[in-house]
């Protein structure tokens, strides 16, 4: 009974600390989402254009886009912060606030990913539905946009949403410049209170986002299955 006092006592104190620190994670949950969005929204449509510039018959295009790629992919997203941050306003003057250019950064960051996931989409598709295109007439703009990017769309969709689920945790990094998102906010409880609930709390709000965005990519397959059977 004695047992069962205590984990009563320090179930109930431990309820009401995270009734307590809950309204600071909910606000960095917050800015969380507005970094993901932000992202979410502008480098989906950017690494379209990459991608097919990477593939682009006018090698000027093509070696900027795969230059540009090879960039955002091959140096640390911290660093990439750290640079657009700290380093570019002392070179250009350019003074940006730290929320902004992380959302800059994840955008170009992110940009550079999803591109090769689309070329590696755009690639699988048939080299002989061009000529098919080519046969009755349309353009290369033509076929690229009525006949490959609706297929490479539903080819792409698990590693797009896969990146999605990735981007949530990788938001974390922001901390590094000082803006206060999730786990920063955890952080914060937990050096200045010494209770450990902050970071349990975080982990559920990161689990409850990735299975949000988990059950929309698993809702978006199933529609573009369905879509794709009924087109043949």
């Amino acid at each position: 009974m004695d047992f069962l006092a205590d984990f009563t006592d320090w179930l109930s104190a431990n309820l009401n600390y995270a009734e307590l620190i809950l309204p600071s994670l909910l606000k960095g949950t917050l800015m969380t989402i507005k970094v993901f969005l932000v992202t979410l929204i502008f480098s989906i449509p950017l690494g379209l254009p990459l991608a097919l510039g990477s593939e682009s018959r006018w090698w000027p295009i093509r070696w900027f886009c795969r230059f540009y790629v090879f960039i955002f992919r091959g140096t640390p997203l911290m660093l990439q912060l750290f640079f657009v941050y700290f380093i570019l306003p002392i070179y250009t003057g350019l003074m940006i606030d730290a929320v902004t250019s992380a959302m800059i950064t994840f955008v170009l960051n992110y940009a550079a990913y999803l591109s090769e996931i689309y070329r590696g989409g755009i690639k699988s598709i048939d080299r002989g539905q061009y000529e098919a295109a080519a046969c009755l007439g349309l353009s290369r703009t033509q076929t690229i946009c009525g006949i490959v990017l609706p297929q490479m769309v539903r080819v792409v969709l698990p590693a797009v949403g896969n990146e999605m689920i990735t981007l949530v945790k990788d938001t974390s990094l922001v901390y590094a410049l000082g803006v206060t998102e999730l786990l920063k906010a955890s952080r914060a409880a937990v050096n200045r209170d010494g209770n450990l609930m902050a970071y349990l709390l975080a982990a559920i709000i990161y689990l409850i986002l990735t299975f949000a965005l988990t059950k929309l990519q698993s809702y978006l397959e199933k529609r573009f299955s369905r879509h794709e059977q009924r087109s043949e």
